[in-house]
């Protein structure tokens, strides 16, 4: 289960807030598998002076509409599914929220089940990716 956050400008509507986490999602969903069902992202937004990047790192030319995406998941997935992921999403917010890819910034922080506990205080390692019920 992936836990995503997503900063974006504050001007950005509802509708392309719901693209942009759709679009992220189903990016997940196709290049690394992750079930329909587990969907978390946390989206924030950022006001002038509130977010501060150089528009030209590594020789790419960002707007001022910069959307960060941070993923945090279980460890394991190969280097070749994460570049999936990353094109996927890129490709899913240009087509859906008009997003350059330009402006698109993707990170992620990998650990283990011992890092989480997804509901009932029930630590993530006893799980092991079982459902749990809620009696």
């Amino acid at each position: 289960m992936p836990f995503v956050k997503t900063a974006v400008p504050a001007a950005t509507s509802p509708v392309r807030r719901q693209h942009i986490v759709r679009g992220i999602h189903d990016a997940l969903v196709e290049s690394i598998g992750m079930p329909q069902d587990e969907l978390f992202n946390l989206v924030s937004d950022y006001r002038d002076g509130e977010f501060f990047c150089d528009r030209s790192f590594n020789g790419i030319a960002r707007s001022e509409n910069v959307v960060v995406v941070e993923i945090t998941m279980r460890r394991g997935r190969s280097d070749a599914m994460k570049r999936a992921l990353y094109s996927a999403i890129v490709r899913n917010l240009e087509e859906r929220a008009a997003v350059s890819p330009k402006d698109v910034f993707i990170f992620m922080h990998e650990n283990d089940y011992s890092d989480w506990s997804v509901g009932n205080g029930v630590f993530a390692m006893a799980l092991a990716q079982q459902r749990g019920s809620d009696s």
